[in-house]
């Protein structure tokens, strides 16, 4: 043991955060997957607790790995990895698991697991934004030769999510907005951009409302309608989100006490923080947003220390998008935001969501690792 935390560098705060979060997560997917397993275990209610908790510790496993690696190697790595991503989005689009009307996942062969492609499919693209930041540095500022060769990736990565998972091609593309800025992309160029798609975005929403749609057109439609209407009789899931959450109370009704998981759908993965409510109270979703809020100000500080520009584009923008996420979960599960299927990351049951979270948390510390070693800062010419 005492070699293994040997090994173990890099921010001591986050590794704490994840331990913590891991252990919500342990206990608020055992007490909200019960009802499930009885039902399709044949009352094995330990099943997806020993499944948890082994996802878990790989992801751990990944972490410490991952932030071994010197983090100018993941610029390289993320060429390769989105030569890797498009055709894998464009197979999850054409032939993948169907759910609710969406292609997210693919099936791999032989070990018959599910892995869902857009998980992938943001670590890299966040690599190889900040890359392609650090690259053209020089000319930045210009349309043609700068902004253009970064949106590009972006926008086509993006949009290859988007039919099966809009909310998170929107927060993918949000996080590498905000690292352009950071990278010093020209605002107005920013701007122009954002208004763009604002514009369509709204086009799409109205025509939208206006027709009878179906298919995944109709879950969008229905999950607006229900959202800005208030509708709680025909949005099941937020009506039961809220008892779950009035219940709870300051306190909470105590650890494998909640009622609501045998009637929210999804109360282990979407929802899961409807649950810690009910059992935690406002006290314990302190604690959770406590945690979430502390691991951003921690990747804000590497960020500012970082030695290179691409080490801070990479350490912001991954900080980002695993905490806003979070925050998008934990809005949705109190009615401030549509239904969007986003997990809360590291709390949430899940596979490949956890997995590549814990790849994006060891990124981070490969960065804060660099800077406790106090070594000679790698050149950005090095990630090129």
């Amino acid at each position: 043991m005492s070699e293994l935390l040997k090994n173990i560098k890099g921010d001591k705060v986050i590794w704490m955060v994840v331990i913590l979060l891991s252990a919500f997560s342990v206990l608020a997917v055992y007490s909200s997957s019960s009802s499930l397993a009885y039902r399709i275990q044949a009352g094995n209610t330990e099943h997806y607790l020993v499944r948890h908790t082994i996802i878990l510790l790989v992801g751990l496993a990944l972490m410490v790995l991952t932030h071994r690696i010197p983090y100018h190697i993941f610029a390289r790595l993320s060429l390769i990895g989105m030569v890797l991503v498009i055709p894998l989005l464009l197979m999850t689009l054409m032939a993948g698991t169907r759910l609710n009307e969406a292609s997210r996942w693919l099936m791999l062969p032989v070990v018959n697991i599910s892995f869902q492609t857009s998980d992938l499919a943001k670590v890299v693209l966040i690599l190889f934004t900040a890359r392609m930041i650090t690259k053209r540095e020089e000319v930045i500022k210009d349309f043609r030769n700068g902004f253009v060769h970064i949106l590009i990736p972006v926008m086509a990565v993006c949009l290859l999510i988007l039919p099966a998972n809009f909310s998170t091609a929107a927060l993918l593309f949000l996080s590498c907005t905000v690292m352009m800025y950071i990278g010093k992309v020209s605002l107005k160029h920013l701007l122009a951009t954002g208004g763009i798609a604002v514009a369509i975005l709204s086009i799409f929403v109205f025509f939208l409302l206006q027709t009878e749609s179906q298919g995944r057109f109709g879950t969008w439609k229905a999950r607006i309608e229900h959202f800005v209407q208030g509708d709680e009789e025909d949005n099941y899931q937020v009506e039961q989100a809220k008892i779950a959450i009035a219940t709870g109370g300051v306190f909470g009704k105590a650890p494998g006490n909640s009622s609501q998981r045998n009637f929210l759908p999804h109360p282990y993965s979407d929802f899961i923080f409807a649950i810690i409510i009910e059992e935690y109270g406002l006290i314990g979703a302190g604690v959770v947003i406590l945690l979430y809020l502390i691991l951003l100000f921690r990747g804000v500080r590497i960020t500012l220390k970082s030695p290179t520009q691409f080490a801070g584009l990479v350490a912001f923008g991954l900080t980002f998008s695993i905490v806003f996420q979070a925050f998008v979960n934990m809005a949705v599960a109190v009615n401030l935001f549509p239904v969007t299927g986003q997990p809360l990351p590291l709390v949430s049951m899940g596979g490949t969501s956890i997995l590549f979270t814990s790849v994006s948390i060891g990124i981070l510390l490969s960065i804060s690792r660099q800077i406790e070693l106090n070594q000679n800062p790698v050149s950005d010419a090095e990630t090129s």
